[in-house]
């Protein structure tokens, strides 16, 4: 069983797990007060880089970095993300950090609210805005979502360095295959029940992408109603949510291996968050989502009211794959047989807000 390093990020720090021959063990927390809304762990260099977006209520948002898996933390002088004086906006949080693929070292992605998108050539010590983003023009009729208006998921591909895809709360997927230079519009098909239009070019509050292991071109999202799948790269998407108990959710995660499997967490509903018929469960497709199985041995048999946030469900790199999400309970469940069975690793944490796992 490798060593697996697990991060969580939570209302009122970050806190590192370990396993070390099968054994796991947590550090007291780091950054304590600070909401920490994202977390990456960039296996790229020798010594992984571990990013943190934290968020003090006195001194305000920052990316810290860690080169020696958390015992010590670097925050830049200057900060790291700051919007242009010309864009008359500030930097309220950042909601995702993510490393690009290998053929881009020391590329790291920050996406923001209010929604932006700023890329690191440094490995996060320092980023810019990618301006063709925040200049599109339908920016003006991009409005915010509940938890507000931001850039919250970046998903890159490893055969190609220009091609990002990013989702929007609420704007909904937009691609560049230009490194930026341009964006397109990309929910064909997502619905948009909220909205007088139900399928508007933009608009769409997507929660979540992921991209499949096997085929990169395909993609699954997690909407605010509706679990889609992709096969052209988010050019359109189909309805997967079907057989669900329900189709709202946040989280959603692909197996780092087989290809057409993927994780998503039922949510009721919007106007009740709380896990699908107040059961804990995963549920898993093995088969790009024509079918779902509910994975729930080891977890709670109660009622259950730990809803998962939109990165607060992830996997590791290993094979058996370890599968891990929190809940706003600050419980943290982990599997490493690709999520057959749970056990608990962690309870009475603050709200968990995102969780992040590598083998180190």
């Amino acid at each position: 069983m490798p060593d697996v390093l697990l991060t969580v990020g939570t209302r009122k720090g970050l806190f590192i797990g370990r396993r070390h021959d099968g054994r796991w063990e947590f550090d007291d927390p780091h950054f304590p007060a600070q909401a920490v809304y994202s977390v990456a762990i960039d296996t790229r260099p020798d010594t992984p880089r571990l990013l943190v977006g934290g968020d003090s209520a006195h001194w305000g948002p920052s990316v810290f970095h860690s080169d020696d898996l958390g015992r010590t933390w670097t925050e830049p002088p200057a900060p790291a993300v700051r919007f242009p004086q010309d864009t008359g906006a500030s930097l309220e949080r950042v909601w995702q950090l993510h490393p690009a693929p290998a053929h881009s070292p020391g590329v790291v992605y920050a996406g923001t609210e209010p929604a932006a998108l700023f890329r690191s050539d440094d490995g996060g010590e320092s980023f810019a805005l990618v301006r063709p983003l925040w200049e599109h023009p339908t920016r003006s009729a991009w409005e915010p979502g509940g938890g507000g208006e931001a850039v919250h998921t970046v998903v890159t591909d490893r055969r190609d360095p220009d091609a990002v895809t990013v989702a929007v709360s609420t704007a909904g997927v937009f691609r560049s295959r230009d490194g930026g230079a341009s964006w397109a519009p990309s929910n064909d098909g997502v619905s948009a029940v909220f909205r007088p239009d139900p399928h508007p070019e933009f608009g769409q509050c997507v929660h979540k992408i992921a991209q499949d292991a096997g085929d990169l071109d395909r993609l699954y999202l997690q909407n605010h109603w509706g679990v889609y799948r992709s096969d052209d790269a988010g050019g359109s998407w189909t309805d997967i949510g079907g057989p669900l108990p329900s189709d709202f959710g946040f989280a959603v995660a692909a197996h780092p291996h087989h290809p057409d499997t993927a994780y998503v967490f039922p949510i009721t509903a919007d106007s009740d968050r709380v896990p699908a018929e107040r059961r804990c469960r995963v549920y898993r497709t093995r088969d790009a989502g024509t079918s779902w199985e509910p994975l729930d041995k080891g977890l709670p048999r109660g009622d259950h009211y730990g809803t998962v946030l939109r990165d607060a469900l992830c996997t590791d790199d290993a094979d058996p794959a370890g599968v891990y999400f929190g809940n706003r309970n600050g419980e943290v469940y982990a599997s490493d047989d690709d999520g057959d069975t749970w056990r608990l690793l962690a309870d009475h944490l603050p709200d968990v807000l995102c969780v992040r796992a590598a083998v180190v």
